[in-house]
């Protein structure tokens, strides 16, 4: 088998596994899929792949509804480092002013991956996952009930993950502003990083990261 897909092959097997490890609270496992260093963004939380397994296994000891659904995936190879992105959703159900409602967002996974040696064996893990939002809708269980957003507060989301951030705001989260979405400067800057990243840089990062403090 060619090199190049076999490696495609392990990173995709790679963020496959993050979403069903994660998803059925498989944590022990879900932890095998980040480097030791792994770095987590979301509009709720920014911090250490460690410390979002714990976030995340608590939620879903509580009853916090996120389920993930993947697409179709592109991997850029340069040696040991690579880019991957997956086309995703995210769904999360929840009570929102009221009402028992589910929020889709369609998106995509930007994952910086690097193939670091693991007890005598090479293995492909995520050093950064950057989700990219690029719409979202929400939808009542009820058909017949309404819901009345409160306007001013969804004005202050971006438009990629505006009913997103909305229902995860009123759980009492607090929201990052500036994720990228589909376009504009942000999502233009990512590109850039994962580039600079390919090329060898020796962070993810321009600059270096703040946890969110959850």
């Amino acid at each position: 088998m060619d090199q190049q897909f076999q490696h495609r092959l392990q990173i995709a097997e790679v963020v496959q596994n993050w979403a069903v490890w994660r998803d059925a609270g498989f944590w022990e496992r879900f932890a095998t899929v980040w480097h030791d260093d792994g770095w987590m963004s979301a509009t709720w939380f920014q911090g250490p792949a460690s410390q979002f397994i714990e976030v995340s296994r608590r939620g879903f000891e509580n009853g916090v509804s996120i389920l993930h659904f993947l697409g179709g995936a592109s991997v850029d190879l340069q040696g040991r480092r690579a880019i991957a992105q997956t086309k995703m959703t995210i769904s999360q159900r929840a009570e929102v002013d009221g009402q028992l409602a589910d929020v889709l967002c369609t998106g995509r996974f930007y994952d910086f991956f690097e193939q670091r040696t693991i007890a005598g064996k090479d293995e492909w893990r995520i050093v950064r996952r950057q989700p990219i939002y690029e719409k979202d809708r929400i939808d009542l269980l009820d058909p017949a009930a309404r819901l009345e957003l409160d306007p001013n507060l969804l004005g202050q989301f971006p438009h990629g993950y505006r009913h997103l951030a909305y229902l995860q705001s009123r759980l009492g989260f607090k929201i990052k502003p500036d994720m990228p979405e589909l376009t504009g400067p942000i999502v233009q800057a990512l590109y850039q990083r994962g580039q600079k990243w390919l090329d060898g840089a020796d962070s993810p990062f321009d600059e270096p990261p703040v946890p969110s403090g959850i």
